[in-house]
């Protein structure tokens, strides 16, 4: 590999999840990682050598060592995770999914050598793309089973379950591993029981407390090399610990279903937006627009709801899937400090994703919003959860859904495959109907979510520690402190479920930050 092209042709002929850094007596350095950056790879430029890592952190404790950069604890609170190439320290940066970097020892090129292509079968045959579908998922399974105990992660729901499945049927045995809340519409333990009961599984069940949350929140928060969001990261810690006591030393997850197959709800929502587009444009603008949002009108209780609809309707996509932020609709001014924000580019979260969103060329509004999800929601966030999670726990972890057959054969699937008017994933069930029981089928897409905003309104230990812990971060600069007492004595005891993923995105932040030396700090 002596050049940009060849690294680009070099990574793309490679199978499966990898990182790859290679570096020569010149000073020279080849860098890779797989199409959905499942391993990570991060690179930092000190002096005229270009240094590598898995981790960010230890790039950041090389000499001199690397501040936090403001832009990326915005991107932080924004995302709930600092997308690539972004990290939360100066000058350390991540490989984004599908790229890879040469270095000749001046400069560094950076080059995405995977672009994903929607080729869609233009006279489909149902019954013949769903056989060559369920080879591929078995294929894939197999090819991801490496002798030991044959497990996987359990929700409940489709992709879980036929992961499952699908083990049982290559392996003749498979363990599951689920876990429940106490927690009044956040517990799917019955599908999991419903799957497991299925496919004869060796199932495992643990229920996770508000006390195993303030026990492990320090340990699992500072287990990963920057500020990470996902609530998930948890329920995924104690599964993945709960299979390593039962002897399982590699999972399997489901990660990747919904975003290859048209499984999320906002699809269906944003098709619903997208209709505003097919009404003559002087009926939209010459009637509708002006009634309803320049007139009382539009403010009358049977007229809200057209309104709304169509001041979300008229926003191009991306920008309309962020219209429901939860940091832009707290208002970035009474979260942050005046001195913190103007520190940052507030526009610059926006611009990265419209960069992100016109990769995707000319593909159905659909699969733009898949190929979007690939980066923000797997590369960006449900990845590292899970393999942060199992590594901690001392798992190994696979992702069958991300393998190059199943991936590939969903470029192909027509756009009325996936979301079938607006039912969700419609390939996707009625090619494993009869495989997965009919209740998973029909069951709301739910996962490992977790209750905390009510448990910290309900649970004395785990309110304290939230609160302990926010009182900390008012003391960085960072975030008002107003607003966090706001936070915490109104807001959340309000509506704990919206307001409690706000509490648990500054508090994961603080228990990262007070895990980093003390010398890491904002630059001044």
């Amino acid at each position: 590999i002596t050049s940009l092209d060849a690294a680009a042709k070099a990574a793309a002929a490679v199978d499966g999840s990898f990182a790859v850094g290679l570096a020569d007596s010149r000073g020279r350095v080849f860098l890779a990682v797989d199409r959905f950056a499942v391993r990570s790879l991060c690179w930092r430029i000190v002096g005229d050598r270009l240094l590598f890592a898995e981790r960010a952190d230890a790039l950041a404790a090389v000499e001199p060592a690397a501040p936090l950069a403001p832009q990326a604890i915005y991107d932080f609170l924004y995302f709930h995770s600092i997308p690539s190439p972004r990290t939360v320290f100066e000058g350390v940066y991540r490989l984004p999914p599908g790229h890879c970097a040469w270095y000749d020892g001046r400069q560094l090129e950076l080059r995405r050598y995977w672009e994903p292509r929607f080729d869609e079968v233009e006279r489909p045959d149902f019954d013949a793309l769903a056989r060559t579908f369920r080879g591929r998922l078995r294929e894939a399974v197999a090819g991801e089973l490496d002798g030991s105990k044959p497990g996987c992660f359990l929700s409940g729901g489709t992709d879980s379950s036929t992961v499952a499945g699908m083990i049982k049927d290559v392996a003749g045995r498979a363990a599951t591993y689920s876990i429940g809340f106490e927690a009044e519409g956040y517990d799917e333990m019955a599908f999991a029981r419903i799957a497991a009961q299925r496919f004869g599984t060796e199932h495992h069940e643990y229920y996770v407390t508000p006390e195993d949350l303030v026990r492990s929140i320090p340990e699992v928060a500072r287990h990963y090399d920057q500020p990470f969001g996902n609530s998930s990261a948890l329920p995924a810690y104690y599964c993945a610990k709960m299979a390593r006591e039962d002897g399982v030393t590699r999972l399997l997850a489901g990660d990747g279903g919904d975003e290859l197959y048209g499984g999320n709800a906002r699809y269906a929502k944003q098709r619903v937006f997208g209709w505003y587009d097919s009404v003559p444009g002087v009926l939209r603008r010459g009637l509708l627009q002006p009634l309803l949002e320049g007139t009382p009108i539009g403010a009358l209780p049977l007229a809200r709801k057209g309104r709304s609809y169509v001041e979300q309707a008229k926003v191009p996509l991306p920008d309309r899937m962020q219209m429901y932020n939860l940091l832009l609709r707290l208002g970035t001014a009474e979260v942050f400090t005046p001195d913190f924000l103007a520190r940052v580019d507030a526009a610059d979260t926006l611009r990265q994703q419209r960069t992100v969103w016109a990769e995707a060329g000319d593909a159905s509004a659909l699969n733009r919003m898949l190929a979007y999800d690939w980066r923000y929601t797997l590369a960006e966030s449900d990845l590292p959860k899970v393999c942060g999670s199992t590594s901690l726990a001392g798992v190994a972890v696979a992702f069958p859904f991300l393998d190059r057959g199943v991936v590939d054969f969903s470029l192909g699937l027509p756009t009325d495959y996936k979301l079938k008017g607006l039912k969700l994933r419609w390939f996707f069930k009625e090619a494993l109907r009869g495989f997965l029981p009919d209740e998973i089928l029909a069951k709301k897409k739910q996962g490992f979510g977790l209750p905390f905003g009510v448990w910290a309104t309900r649970h004395a230990g785990l309110k304290a520690f939230a609160t302990d812990t926010l009182q900390s971060l008012a003391g960085r600069g960072i975030v008002r402190r107003d607003f966090i007492e706001s936070l915490l004595a109104d807001r959340l005891p309000a509506h704990p479920g919206y307001y409690g993923e706000m509490v648990w995105i500054l508090m994961m932040m603080e228990q990262w930050m007070q895990g980093q030396p003390a010398a890491r700090a904002l630059r001044a």
